[in-house]
């Protein structure tokens, strides 16, 4: 078993009920996958009354879409800090960073992943999901602009290096997650790295 999947030991702080349901979210959704998840199991989780999630959140929509928040803002946090060990570097190497930290989200999270890219369940207008997600697209477009010296919106061209980029990281990322590549499955960390790597820079201009 290698770092990334090692299980999280939670400890629930009642002192912030609000954290406590959303770490009890988080393995309710992580242990019975999207179609298993209830506000009820939340609650006997996180040992609170049934009525408790509704308090914070009304209803299950409400909950996901505040997990799926936080899933970002802990997105933000991997990829910055691939991009801040990269500082200094070439653009090109910038936005292979940002690419392996969307990619170590998603090995570390895979749960959370899926309700924050695949699933119907949570609410895109919600302001507290729609913010942290938007600043996750953002970085990657600010990263691809970075590397082609332009406002990527600006052309056709630009829009597309955002599309390959994006469409390169997260398959990498849902096809590690769906086990797809099993012929990676013998690398060592640093190996899969490397490759990783290789292969988001086979996308990238030169």
């Amino acid at each position: 078993m290698t770092n990334l999947e090692k299980p999280v030991e939670r400890r629930y702080h009642h002192g912030d009920l609000r954290r406590a349901l959303l770490l009890a979210a988080e393995d309710e959704l992580a242990e019975k996958g999207i179609e298993g998840f209830s506000l009820r199991g939340c609650a006997k989780r996180a040992g609170v009354s049934h009525a408790a999630p509704a308090h914070h959140f009304t209803d299950v929509t409400g909950l996901l879409s505040a997990l799926a928040a936080d899933g970002f803002e802990r997105f933000l946090s991997t990829t910055n800090g691939r991009l801040n060990a990269a500082a200094g570097r070439p653009p090109r190497e910038r936005l292979i960073a940002m690419g392996l930290g969307y990619i170590d989200f998603a090995r570390r999270n895979p749960a959370l992943f899926r309700l924050m890219f695949s699933s119907n369940k949570t609410d895109p207008q919600n302001e507290t999901l729609r913010e942290p997600a938007a600043t996750a697209f953002q970085q990657l477009v600010s990263s691809v602009g970075e590397k082609t010296g332009t406002d990527p919106y600006g052309s056709r061209d630009g829009q597309l290096q955002v599309a390959a980029t994006w469409a390169i990281v997260h398959g990498l990322a849902h096809l590690l997650l769906s086990e797809q590549m099993r012929f990676l499955n013998e690398r060592t960390e640093d190996e899969l790295e490397a490759d990783l790597a290789s292969i988001i820079a086979r996308v990238t201009l030169p």
